[in-house]
């Protein structure tokens, strides 16, 4: 503890710290580097924190030596910041961070090749989670919280900054996937609209030069933009990609994925396996599927009342919803299997009435009006191939086919 620190060691382990800071530099060790800067993700700074804490004059240990004080831009920040944070105000270890990380960047900027894009990695992540804190700590006091878009600023240059064409470009997925962790934080997503547009469209990048863990990531964050705009074949692409791609025994990453790829599997008409939920904990899902297997529509309406604040943290509640129409798809397949069974000549002829009282014993009241209306929708989505009759208000099936698979194709879609 700091209590127990003698200033000649204090100042020795300061003196150590920025020499190890320095000599990372002159020697392009971004290994070495990353740690140096890594203020709250890591513990590797609390001896120095502790040493901060006991010695007063930090400062004039960064300006008595020449070869330190070339970067005391950097230095003098970053050690107000490693302060701040071990004093828990978080707010201003976050702009002492961001005065740092700035001048950081402006060497970054003037240094020809990509040596040190751990260092630069390792400020994105340290400034998103310090904005996080702060803004924590600002909304305790009833102030308004500002650091997370601060830092979503911040990455905008330093993404910039990568995006030229040289090999500094290669850095630039991670960039970007902190981007959208600060983006779907904030719940300003359509701010990754533009990032986006340069990572897929730009000639400067090759996606498949980007590391694999970056690419996984990045198509996680874009596989649930997808869903939240209801584009479930492109969300299903790029969701199966991040699954695949996940190392396996990483169960929570893999949970994490599968939480929004079931939903839009459900919607393609594709039910996972039991035992997938089971696996990865996701049984919230387990009365959906099986009241898409059933036609029951009670119980999915049941199953999003139980897990509605699950589904909405997540943002699938909407997506879990519409699969009303898959349900009553197969309740009214189940009311044609039963009548084929009873009359084979007349079972692509249901009365309209069968149907409301299908509902009716589900203990959904429903009229007639509302019933035909959902017979239509069903026609209109071709999730039933024929044509009501409103005359007889009987819903006549086509003899061939008359419920079509989805074979991956949605059904929510206009």
């Amino acid at each position: 503890m700091a209590a127990y620190l003698s200033l000649a060691e204090s100042q020795r382990r300061i003196a150590g710290y920025l020499h190890r800071f320095v000599d990372a530099i002159a020697r392009q060790d971004g290994a070495t580097l990353r740690p140096l800067l890594a203020v709250s993700s890591g513990a590797s700074l609390l001896p120095i924190s502790d040493a901060l804490a006991n010695f007063p004059d930090s400062s004039r240990l960064v300006t008595q030596s020449d070869q330190i004080a070339q970067f005391a831009e950097i230095l003098l920040p970053l050690l107000r910041s490693i302060q701040s944070h071990r004093l828990r105000c978080f707010a201003e270890a976050y702009s002492s961070y961001e005065k740092a990380a700035n001048a950081f960047l402006q060497e970054f900027r003037n240094w020809e090749t990509p040596w040190a894009m751990e260092a630069v990695h390792a400020i994105a992540l340290e400034i998103r989670l310090l904005a996080e804190k702060g803004d924590r700590e600002l909304a305790s006091v009833g102030k308004s919280p500002e650091k997370l878009q601060a830092a979503g600023s911040f990455l905008m240059k330093v993404f910039g900054a990568l995006a030229g064409k040289g090999p500094k470009r290669v850095g630039a997925l991670y960039i970007t996937c902190q981007l959208f962790k600060i983006y779907f934080k904030l719940g300003t997503v359509h701010l990754c609209r533009s990032v986006i547009r340069s990572i897929e469209t730009a000639r400067i990048f090759d996606f498949e030069e980007f590391p694999l863990k970056d690419k996984v990531t990045y198509m996680y964050y874009t596989g649930r933009l997808e869903v939240f705009n209801e584009s479930f074949l492109a969300a299903d692409q790029k969701l199966t990609y991040a699954l695949a791609r996940s190392d396996p025994l990483n169960m929570s990453n893999m949970r994490m994925i599968l939480k929004y790829l079931i939903p839009v599997k459900l919607s393609l008409g594709i039910l996972p396996k039991m035992s997938l939920l089971k696996k990865y904990s996701l049984m919230e899902y387990k009365d959906v599927i099986e009241a898409l297997k059933t036609g029951d529509v009670r119980l999915l309406r049941q199953a999003l009342q139980d897990h509605e604040e699950q589904f909405l943290r997540s943002g699938v509640y909407l997506v879990l919803e519409k699969l009303e129409l898959i349900v009553y798809q197969r309740l009214v397949k189940k009311i044609y299997i039963i009548q084929k069974q009873k009359d084979p000549d007349k079972a692509h002829q249901i009365k309209l009435d069968l149907i409301i009282k299908a509902f009716k014993w589900l203990g959904i009241d429903m009229d007639v009006d509302e019933g035909e209306c959902i017979v239509t929708m069903l026609i209109y989505k071709n999730l039933i191939k024929g044509y009501f009759a409103h005359k007889s208000k009987v819903c006549v099936l086509s003899k061939n086919d008359p419920f079509p698979k989805l074979s991956g194709k949605p059904v929510m879609a206009s």
